[in-house]
């Protein structure tokens, strides 16, 4: 644990990576944003344990407790990415290097699968009844990887259309 507050931690000169990529740089990124989400768990006057990942080329951060109810207030969806994309940024501001960092509080990423898989069921629910194609609402690039990877799996096929805030994922058969 540090002293240093979520502020501070983006008010450090930045370190540059050579390799924004290697392991150890999305180790450090992953270091980076614990120690983000640490101070900002202290001001929040929070317990929570910080496991830091590298997973498919991203560096992941999870974040329980004991008590579940603990985190609850930070776990939504909505919560969830706005203290992702801060952490982003705390990395960024550090390393100098874009980071495409995954936070996870409290289960909320197994949550969100979930309910991703659920919409993608429902999709190709609608094209076994005929329909040529159905698209799902706008989410996140994440997101969107997380219901290609789904669609994938069912034996359908899936794009993405759409720009900024309005792009979504549509299903067809394969």
């Amino acid at each position: 644990m540090t002293d240093e507050s979520p502020v501070s931690a983006q008010e450090s000169a930045p370190q540059t990576l050579d390799e924004p990529t290697s392991p150890e740089s999305l180790e450090a990124q992953g270091d980076v944003a614990a120690d983000y989400i640490e101070a900002l768990l202290d001001i929040c006057d929070l317990d929570g344990d910080i496991d830091i990942d590298v997973q498919n080329g991203r560096p992941y951060v999870s974040v329980t407790a004991e008590d579940p109810e603990a985190l609850r207030l930070l776990n939504r969806a909505e919560t969830v990415n706005a203290l992702q994309e801060l952490a982003r940024l705390a990395v960024q501001s550090k390393t100098g290097a874009f980071s495409r960092l995954i936070l996870d509080i409290g289960g909320s990423r197994d949550a969100r699968k979930q309910e991703l898989t659920v919409l993608v069921d429902r999709a190709i629910a609608r094209i076994e009844e005929g329909s040529a194609q159905a698209a799902l609402p706008p989410m996140s690039s994440y997101e969107r990887k997380i219901v290609h990877d789904v669609v994938a799996e069912r034996g359908f096929s899936s794009h993405s259309v759409g720009e900024a805030s309005d792009r979504h994922t549509v299903v067809t058969r394969a």
